[in-house]
C-alpha cells in the first residue's frame, strides 16, 4: 500500500458522514507505518474500543469503512477463532466480529454487514510473518506468500463489496 495522509484517509470513508469522518481518531505515527507491508490500513480507536477503521486501496481510489463491535455479542475466551480476511488463527479474543454500516441509503436505514477480523487489524503483518499469533507454531500455512496475500485481498474485496452493495 502506498503511504496516505490524514486528508486522504478522512475523504475515503464511504459509510459515515463527512462530519463523522472529521472526528475519527487517526492512528498515531502515520509517517512511521510499515506501508510496504500493508495491504490496508486498519486501526482500533484507543478512545472508543468498540470502534475500528479500515482504509484500503481499490480500483478508483481509497475506500474507508468505519467498523463497530456489535453490542451484546458474547465471546468465548477459550476458543480458537480464525480471521475471515487473512485466515490467521487466534486464541480467545484475538479475532473480533466487526460490523460495518452499509454505504448509502441502506446504511442510513441501519443495514450492516459483519465479518470476523483480527482484533488488532494487523492482517497484512500476520500474512507476511511480521507479526505472530499466539497460536504460531500450532499449524503451518502451506500456501506461498503471494497466494496468501492474494487470498487476503480477495477476502477483503468481497467484504468491501458487501459494504458498498446497493440494496433494493
Amino acid at each position: 500500500m502506498d503511504a496516505v495522509d490524514e486528508n486522504e484517509i478522512r475523504a475515503s470513508f464511504v459509510n459515515c458522514s463527512k462530519g463523522e469522518a472529521k472526528r475519527i481518531n487517526l492512528p498515531a505515527g502515520l509517517d512511521a507505518m510499515p506501508w510496504r507491508d500493508l495491504d490496508f490500513l486498519g486501526w482500533r480507536d484507543p478512545g472508543a474500543p468498540d470502534r475500528s477503521y479500515l482504509v484500503a486501496p481499490r480500483e478508483g481510489g481509497l475506500v474507508g469503512v468505519t467498523l463497530r463491535v456489535p453490542q451484546g455479542v458474547r465471546r468465548s475466551f477459550t476458543k480458537t477463532t480464525v480471521c475471515s480476511l487473512c485466515v490467521t488463527g487466534h486464541p480467545g479474543s484475538g479475532v473480533a466480529l466487526l460490523a460495518a454500516r452499509r454505504a448509502g441509503a441502506a446504511g442510513r436505514q441501519g443495514n450492516t454487514v459483519g465479518t470476523y477480523i483480527c482484533a488488532d487489524l494487523a492482517c497484512s503483518l500476520y500474512v507476511r510473518g511480521k507479526k505472530k499469533s499466539e497460536l504460531a507454531g500450532s499449524y503451518e500455512e502451506t500456501l506461498p506468500l503471494e497466494e496468501r496475500i492474494a487470498r487476503m485481498a480477495g477476502n477483503l474485496d468481497a467484504f468491501l463489496d458487501k459494504v458498498l452493495e446497493e440494496q433494493d
